[in-house]
């Protein structure tokens, strides 16, 4: 953790964690400190539930079974359905409680914060505390049957973890809107959380991400990214394991080593670059807007990153989010502001994932004012993927706007 950023942990009602990143001077120096009690009358969230029929039973987690004509795993999170969705301004779950107001069903206790991190309400991934203890006592290993008293499907608890991370107290912000000093502390929350997820019994891999825009899908519009903690490999991460295992044998070299030099050497589609990082819209881009930035070292994740690795990574993180917002703009000459995903993708832990490289992936379902690149019948049915437009064509784009 940067000297400059200070973390307090603490709990809220229902016993979910919240973790305070501040970089104000007075928090950071222990001069002032963040209101760590939650008065919300919310139950344990793993108190036994009491049935219909008034028979009392324990709380269970999300169940996930996984395709046999894939291999993929599917968490079945039934209690997502009626989640918070778009909710008002004054009800906003993920903004600072109001000075002198009576205390509402806000998931921040303290009437400010830079950053904070905690447990999602409605987390897709969760194991219960005897999931835990049996999953911990095994070495990590998730027990695994048959669904149904058949082995052909297979099922397992979801036993992973969520966790929503606010980048900003204000509504009206953006991640493109905050300081370079912000960003740091997105950073370092980012980091932080990878290290003590990556560590935790049967977690595969740490995804750090934002949805941004409704366009995307996005449920909450106050500024804020997501953390997720897999208990298994991601379909995604499945697939670039499986290539670059192939160069590696194909080749002798690093499958991320060569893209980066490959892409440096054309340099038709380089965006940026620093001494520690590539930007650039890969040769083979999918989506009508896109980008990639890579640390030009091997690193495993972003707990792995330099300082100086950091400092560079702010910039060019926050000049990338202010070109996307340039990239369309309205017939009168406004800017869009870009919806878009951002998905840091980071090795799987263990020595599996050693080929795996720290990358973010950046892009948006816009492809033209007023109008989304829709997933239809070939993307979602055969996952084969037809690009509307061509990389070279995005890439110019982003210098224009750069």
């Amino acid at each position: 953790m940067s000297a400059q950023v200070r973390k307090t942990a603490t709990k809220l009602a229902d016993g979910r964690d919240l973790f305070y990143f501040d970089d104000s001077p007075e928090y950071v120096s222990g001069q002032r400190t963040r209101r760590l009690d939650d008065p919300r009358p919310l139950p344990d969230r793993f108190a036994p539930i009491e049935g219909e029929d008034g028979t009392v039973h324990p709380v269970t987690g999300p169940q996930m079974r996984k395709d046999p004509l894939t291999g993929d795993w599917i968490p079945m999170a039934t209690h997502r359905m009626n989640r918070t969705f778009l909710p008002p301004a004054d009800a906003n779950p993920l903004a600072p409680a109001r000075p002198g107001a009576e205390y509402s069903d806000g998931e921040i206790p303290d009437t400010d914060y830079d950053v904070v991190v905690f447990e999602n309400r409605f987390p897709s991934l969760m194991a219960t505390p005897e999931q835990a203890q049996e999953i911990a006592a095994a070495d990590g290993v998730i027990p695994v049957n048959g669904l149904d008293g058949d082995d052909l499907y297979r099922r397992a608890p979801a036993a992973g973890r969520c966790e929503v991370i606010c980048f900003t107290p204000n509504l009206e912000d953006s991640l493109a809107t905050v300081s370079h000093e912000r960003m740091r502390t997105v950073i370092e929350a980012w980091a932080d959380r990878t290290r003590e997820l990556s560590a935790m019994p049967g977690i595969k891999q740490v995804f750090c991400f934002e949805n941004h825009g409704k366009e995307i899908g996005v449920t909450l519009s106050h500024p804020h990214g997501q953390i997720y903690a897999y208990p298994y490999l991601t379909p995604r991460t499945r697939q670039m394991l499986t290539q670059a295992q192939a160069h590696r044998e194909a080749t002798g070299r690093n499958l991320f080593d060569d893209i980066v030099d490959t892409e440096l050497r054309s340099a038709r589609r380089i965006l940026d670059q620093s001494e520690h990082w590539v930007l650039f819209t890969p040769g083979a881009a999918r989506w009508p807007v896109e980008a990639h930035l890579v640390p030009r070292r091997h690193v495993r994740d972003i707990a792995h990153l330099t300082e100086e690795e950091r400092e560079e990574l702010a910039d060019l993180y926050l000049h990338l989010l202010q070109a996307g917002n340039r990239f369309f703009v309205n017939p009168d000459g406004s800017a869009i502001e870009l919806p878009y995903i951002a998905a840091w993708h980071q090795a799987p832990i263990g020595p599996e994932g050693d080929e795996l490289r720290l990358h973010l992936e950046f892009f948006s379902f816009l492809r033209a004012p007023g109008k989304l690149k829709y997933l239809a019948g070939s993307e979602s049915g055969m996952g084969a993927w037809i690009s509307d437009t061509s990389p070279e064509k995005i890439a110019d784009r982003f210098k224009e706007v750069w």
